[in-house]
């Protein structure tokens, strides 16, 4: 477009200015930083006693893939959700505390399968394991072949340096004008340019985009001051901003703007899991447990209510 100036950016062009620019704006951020233990052994994990209800709602003819195991699929791609622990083989996070935490509910064994998260639906189709807690949202198309137990809110979130003036983003006149960072070909790029749309009818300065062929990269313009804020899945930039203090949110979107799309469990279509696990997530929000282990990670903020078995998803496009 001709109104809209658009940069894309690499490691190498930033340079070792920007990184100099960049650590010197983080020792000046005055947020506290936080440790996360990344040991195998996760001293700290919660751990809850069975919840009668959950095993009772599981389906009479249900067989698990391994008997006495909760076997559950999950892609160790980066915290908070899932990484590799410091043994470089161990997978901890967000998502395998909650499979810990539906285990313990359904009185079993965690039995977790690391895989690549493209793999997922194949691998449960198949058997090989009960459940993906994987960051999975629920779509329309996915339900067509997979039931869903959702457990957090799918969120992309507004970040900025710690010291930088913006104080909240809400709306689409809140990012007129504003150099802004995002991942090309994502559904938050989608929502951006929406946004954008939006202002430049109205009268509103366009937008910068900036796209970066890595996430460091992005940091650094954003720390050095060469972007404003950044706007991408939420839970990676939530851990970075509650570990180094060094940027902070300004707002969240759900993912499905200006519909709803949450992460979920995802179990096989009327394999006879999905209600237990649903009750078994909703017995860990009553007693504070859930809550609790998301805080842990840095997410609190993708905390759900309630959660519920195969809600509306995105639709089919």
């Amino acid at each position: 477009m001709t109104n809209r100036r658009q940069f894309i950016l690499t490691s190498a062009a930033l340079g070792a200015l920007l990184l100099r620019d960049a650590l010197a704006a983080a020792q000046a951020a005055q947020a506290p930083h936080g440790a996360v233990d990344l040991s195998p052994e996760q001293p700290g994990r919660l751990r809850v006693p069975k919840n009668p209800a959950a095993i009772a709602a599981i389906g009479n003819h249900y067989r698990f893939a391994k008997d006495g195991n909760f076997t559950v699929a999950i892609s160790p791609h980066l915290p908070p959700t899932a990484t590799y622990a410091t043994d470089a083989r161990t997978v901890v996070g967000s998502d395998a505390d909650y499979a810990q935490l539906i285990a313990d509910s359904l009185g079993l064994k965690l039995n977790l399968v690391p895989i690549a998260w493209a793999d997922w639906p194949l691998g449960l189709t198949s058997g090989k394991y009960d459940a993906v807690i994987s960051n999975v949202g629920v779509t329309e198309q996915r339900k067509e072949k997979f039931d869903f137990t959702t457990y957090r809110q799918g969120l992309h979130g507004f970040y900025v340096k710690a010291a930088s003036p913006i104080r909240k983003i809400a709306q689409p006149r809140d990012i007129a004008g504003l150099r802004l960072i995002t991942s090309s070909g994502t559904n938050q790029e989608k929502i951006i340019l929406e946004w954008d749309r939006q202002n430049i009818a109205s009268g509103l300065k366009a937008v910068e985009f900036q796209y970066f062929d890595d996430d460091a990269a992005s940091r650094i313009a954003l720390l050095s001051g060469r972007a404003d804020v950044v706007f991408n899945p939420n839970a990676p930039l939530a851990y970075d901003a509650a570990t180094t203090g060094a940027i902070r949110e300004v707002g969240t979107l759900n993912a499905g703007w200006p519909a709803r799309a949450d992460v979920a469990i995802a179990t096989r279509r009327g394999g006879g899991l999905m209600d237990a696990l649903t009750v078994a997530t909703n017995g860990l929000i009553a007693d504070g447990v859930y809550r609790r282990s998301l805080a842990h990670w840095g997410i609190e903020s993708e905390a759900l209510a309630r959660s519920e078995s195969n809600p509306p998803g995105l639709p089919k496009f």
